[in-house]
């Protein structure tokens, strides 16, 4: 495939690395950003400027079809990132949730059958999933939407698939566990814990200690979307993409404090509990068939990959241009 890889959702923190990497293997790149009037591009402002040199830039609205169809024409490929993605958000905008996660992913399948585009990779989330009834949760695991978010996410997932089965679209499902690494946003618990620990902060203030949950670095994550994108067995399959190791939240606190070098009381705050039925338990990534089918696997793995990926992430948020776009931290961010 030599025409240009769209990429949907590129102004974000998962986007922006695979954008990064994308251009950094030599491929053409046309970055779909969510327009405003800042004339901002988002974490895409922040990246070296061979790569921003190298990127074709689009702002639209993956809400709007004309906008979604204008900026796929002429490319081969799309990697479909472009989602409303906080949970506790979801709760009270649920509407917002549907409109961009399932007509976004509608606008963009019927743009790439209109187009005769050559691939469409959907990007999933290990929600869909909710709490884990056996582990590690392959992808037969059943689907289980515990928040509108995770409803909406099953919704664009199925419809992907059903373009595959009804026209025939060339549609791979790729589904990340929790990402984690530079760029993301507070409202991940892990950009929570850095920043408060690295501001001295005596007390921790967090949701639910007891869930666990499997963390993948950044870099893992964009290889493994790739390999989803590159290889032809892809092709109508869901595909976990996951380290494979579980942490509760709170020993997680715990490593955290082990990086920075800095302690804490750990605090439940009602406000950031999810409701009882909504709370994801536990999640354990069954990525056998990324490794066996793609030859991906992830480079940082167990309880020392987890650490050395939560190192690299303190040290980007201690360089202080970096950790100037982290405002408001006292402030909980749905």
């Amino acid at each position: 495939m030599t025409r240009p890889v769209l990429v949907t959702g590129a102004d974000g923190f998962i986007g922006s690395h695979l954008v990064e990497t994308l251009v950094r293997q030599g491929r053409s790149v046309r970055a779909f950003c969510c327009y405003n009037s800042f004339n901002s591009w988002g974490w895409l402002d922040t990246v070296e400027k061979d790569v921003r040199a190298g990127l074709d830039v689009v702002l639209g609205d993956i809400r709007d079809r004309h906008c979604v169809e204008e900026a796929m024409r002429g490319c081969g490929s799309v990697l479909h990132l472009a989602a409303l993605i906080a949970i506790p958000f979801s709760y009270r905008a649920a509407e917002s949730f549907v409109d961009v996660n399932v007509k976004g992913t509608l606008n963009v399948l019927e743009a790439a059958r209109r187009l005769s585009v050559d691939r469409v990779v959907q990007t999933s989330t290990s929600e869909t999933y909710g709490s884990a009834q056996f582990v590690p949760m392959t992808e037969e695991h059943p689907l289980s939407a515990q928040s509108p978010y995770a409803a909406t996410k099953i919704a664009a997932d199925q419809m992907a698939l059903s373009y595959w089965r009804s026209f025939g679209l060339p549609v791979a499902v790729v589904r990340p566990f929790n990402t984690f690494g530079p760029r993301q946003s507070l409202r991940a618990v892990i950009p929570t814990i850095l920043t408060q620990l690295l501001d001295g902060a005596p007390t921790l203030h967090l949701g639910a200690l007891d869930p666990r949950r499997d963390f993948t670095f950044v870099g893992d994550t964009v290889a493994g979307m790739i390999a989803v994108h590159d290889h032809p067995a892809a092709i109508g399959q869901v595909i976990n993409i996951g380290s494979g190791h579980e942490v509760s939240i709170g020993d997680l606190a715990r490593l955290c404090m082990a990086v920075t070098g800095r302690e804490a009381e750990l605090k439940q705050e009602t406000a950031r509990l999810r409701p009882v039925d909504s709370e994801v338990d536990r999640l354990l990534c069954g990525n056998e068939k990324a490794l066996s089918l793609l030859g991906w696997r992830p480079t940082l793995v167990g309880e020392a990959g987890l650490q050395e990926g939560l190192s690299r992430f303190a040290d980007w948020l201690r360089n202080p241009d970096n950790r100037a776009r982290y405002v408001n931290v006292d402030r909980y961010v749905v």
